[in-house]
């Protein structure tokens, strides 16, 4: 992963606490868990592209927050680049799928937020570059 994604990660909750927020003691899931399906979910978000743009949804800083729930299950907060996105239906669903793909994670809910609504702020310098924004 590289020092940029590392950031973003560690920002990605306006909050800023880590993407996964496990939900359970610590002793049900040690760091390392938290660490592998951290790495793995992002991966796994960079996997899905908003057909209008050629970046990906965790690039573009639309993932804000993950919890992980008790039996492999993660709430994932995140918006749309805007409230009449056209993918706005299907966008959610293409990210809980991605989720879970990842070993570990058994079901997925994705609750889209505009609180704060995204703005280009949010996007890394990869998806900046994508963009001819650099």
């Amino acid at each position: 992963m590289s020092d940029e994604t590392t950031a973003q990660r560690d920002m990605l909750d306006v909050s800023s606490p880590p993407i996964v927020q496990p939900d359970r003691e610590p002793a049900d899931l040690p760091p390392e868990e938290i660490a592998r399906l951290t790495d793995d979910l992002i991966d796994a978000f960079k996997t899905v592209y908003d057909p209008e743009i050629p970046v990906d949804v965790y690039e573009l800083g639309l993932i804000y927050k993950v919890d992980l729930k008790a039996g492999g299950h993660v709430d994932i907060d995140m918006t749309l680049t805007a409230p009449a996105c056209p993918v706005a239906g299907e966008l959610p669903i293409m990210v809980e799928d991605a989720a879970k793909t990842v070993n570990g994670i058994n079901s997925a809910k994705a609750i889209v937020t505009f609180d704060p609504p995204w703005t280009q702020a949010r996007m890394s310098d990869e998806a900046r570059l994508a963009l001819n924004m650099l």
